[in-house]
């Protein structure tokens, strides 16, 4: 028997740790059973318009973002070169800002040859967009580092309605 806090006596025969391993067990079995765990739902692509739109985890998103990875001081090489003279500093890219528009394999079934072209949106603070942009990589072994740039393009300039006062000093405004 176990004296509790006022004096009294306590049938308590469980301990916290043991409570604490029947509640995670609880919680497994809990998520087991309803599909929280599922690995094989894919992403939606539809823009997300509440918290039950957004997309869930899929293999294909897996890849993309591990692609993102991948791609992204590529990326951000170009995105420092383009706003060079807009920004005061260089913006940072975040692979969840980097959209996959197209995919194509250049030579067929199983070729290790690709195109891929990407919208980015780059930031500043507090992720204050600043512009976007297009970029098309040619993806193959025979390029170094298996990565080329082929061609880029400027969409959107920083707009002024975006940056709140304290970050106005970010943009270069004789560009």
């Amino acid at each position: 028997m176990n004296q509790g806090i006022f004096g009294e006596i306590s049938q308590n025969h469980l301990g916290v740790p043991v409570i604490r391993k029947l509640l995670i067990i609880m919680l497994i079995v809990y998520c087991q059973m309803s599909g929280l765990n599922d690995d094989n739902v894919w992403a939606d692509e539809r823009p997300a318009t509440n918290t039950n739109d957004m997309p869930r985890e899929s293999k294909e998103l897996m890849f993309q973002d591990m692609l993102m990875l991948f791609l992204l001081p590529h990326i951000e090489k170009k995105i420092d070169e383009i706003y060079s003279n807009k920004l005061n500093y260089s913006p940072e890219v975040y692979p969840y800002f980097v959209n996959v528009t197209n995919v194509q394999r250049v030579n067929g079934f199983r070729g290790f040859h690709f195109l891929i072209c990407l919208e980015v949106v780059p930031t500043v603070g507090p992720h204050i967009p600043v512009g976007k942009d297009s970029l098309t990589f040619d993806i193959s072994p025979v390029n170094p580092n298996n990565v080329k740039l082929i061609s880029w393009k400027h969409l959107e300039d920083p707009k002024k309605a975006d940056f709140p006062p304290n970050w106005m000093d970010v943009i270069n405004w004789n560009f």
